[in-house]
């Protein structure tokens, strides 16, 4: 799947940010494309930019005669620049997600993850520079816990859809997904925002009245 045009995933993780991504979808009549559920970053700083990675996850209570089988199916096929987002509707039933994971994916050039549930081995997994979001965290393992029971399908996070493919931003302020079709046009248009912003603010900066600039400018 192609990267915006001249925008380069690279270039989007120096410059742009979730809230002008957010604000760009807004404007193209995309208002559903970020959780209000709290993601906050559990072992990132700056800003987590990559290509989603899906799995599903759902809470068990027996014995699972293929254990970890889906999960580490998804990491072994990650890409370069990829996101794994796991889907596990909020639960703290286990931690999904740890240091092992963590480095697995990171060999296959995956840039972080983001977990819609909880997360362990904190500390360790900073270590190795590896970017999670997640819900919360857990001491328990996931065996006869939890398991992934689908990879590469359409999944949602708090009525949020996310696919396999789509560029997701996240960083302190939240996660926010651009859907492929107009993934184009909404980056294009936050790298203007950007620039915008920019502008506003050293007019503010040197005197302007708020009112004033966001006359001039339109952009607050």
């Amino acid at each position: 799947m192609s990267e915006s045009t001249d925008i380069t995933i690279e270039m989007m993780r120096e410059k742009l940010y979730a809230a002008v991504v957010s604000d760009a979808l807004d404007a193209l009549g995309y208002k559903n494309q970020s959780p209000r559920v709290p993601l906050p970053p559990q072992t990132a700083e700056g800003v987590l930019v990559g290509r989603c990675k899906t799995t599903q996850w759902e809470d068990i209570d027996f014995e699972d005669p293929s254990p970890y089988e889906l999960e580490l199916k998804a990491i072994d096929e990650c890409q370069p620049d990829d996101v794994l987002i796991c889907a596990a509707d909020g639960s703290t039933h286990s931690g999904v997600w740890g240091e092992l994971l963590s480095t697995a994916s990171k060999n296959r050039g995956c840039v972080g993850a983001i977990i819609h549930g909880a997360v362990r081995d904190i500390s360790k997994i900073r270590d190795l520079g590896f970017a999670v979001y997640a819900s919360g965290r857990c001491v328990y393992d996931s065996m006869n816990r939890q398991r992934v029971i689908s990879i590469d399908q359409p999944v949602q996070i708090d009525g949020v859809t996310f696919c396999s493919g789509d560029l997701v931003i996240a960083d302190e302020d939240g996660v926010v997904v651009v859907p492929q079709e107009i993934e184009s046009q909404a980056i294009q248009n936050a790298w203007k925002k950007v620039h915008d912003e920019n502008v506003t603010r050293d007019a503010i900066i040197n005197g302007m009245l708020a009112t004033e600039a966001y006359k001039k400018y339109g952009v607050l």
